[in-house]
């Protein structure tokens, strides 16, 4: 899973985090994906960056922001990198056009700050920011079981989409609704009527236009 947030607005239902997986009990690692490509995160843990490459000459490494908490990056803290969850204690930490700059103890140069490209950057779960009321993970979200008002079984969540405005919940619909198309659910007070993760469901109203004629 990832770290990152959108807070739920007054008016709409509770707003996922964003778009991850929580690995399964019993298995080292969980898939996810990012820009189409999957990612493995060792269980119990959370990405919350990537290395992009080298900047400069002295060592400093760019990092693609997976997370809405970038105080996680403060100098003396520790970040866990690549899957074999290496630690690296930040020495060093300045934003730098939307992504952040890092100095990690024993990156002395820019040839040894490339050979991090690509790599992910890991917290434990146990590290996690809390989640504020009515906030939910994605890998909560994903997997719920959708009914509508009546009860009526409508599918299940497959992915959640961050739009701006609100987020959107993929559904895959059972075969007799929506003539069995992928189903885009807004995710919003007027159309989400309950989330319950305990129970893996979640109720929807089927407003107009969210299913073809």
């Amino acid at each position: 899973m990832t770290e990152k947030s959108q807070p739920a607005s007054p008016s709409a239902s509770p707003a996922p985090r964003q778009r991850s997986r929580r690995g399964q009990p019993g298995k080292e690692e969980s898939p996810y994906r990012h820009r189409n490509q999957a990612v493995h995160i060792p269980d119990g843990h959370m990405a919350v960056g990537r290395m992009i490459g080298a900047h400069g000459l002295t060592g400093e490494v760019r990092v693609e922001l997976h997370t809405d908490f970038p105080e996680r990056f403060a100098p003396g803290s520790t970040i866990l990198l690549g899957e074999e969850l290496r630690p690296y204690a930040i020495e060093g930490t300045r934003e730098h056009r939307g992504m952040i700059l890092l100095v990690l103890a024993g990156v002395t140069d820019r040839t040894m700050a490339e050979d991090l490209r690509g790599e992910w950057l890991f917290i434990p779960e146990t590290a996690a920011m809390p989640l504020a009321e009515g906030e939910y993970w994605v890998h909560d979200i994903i997997g719920l079981a959708v009914t509508d008002e009546s009860g009526l079984p409508i599918g299940r969540v497959t992915d959640v989409l961050q739009t701006g405005a609100n987020d959107v919940y993929i559904i895959a619909p059972q075969e007799t609704i929506n003539r069995g198309k992928e189903l885009l659910i807004p995710a919003t007070a007027e159309v989400v009527q309950q989330v319950d993760i305990a129970g893996g469901t979640m109720t929807i109203r089927l407003i107009p236009g969210l299913l073809e004629e």
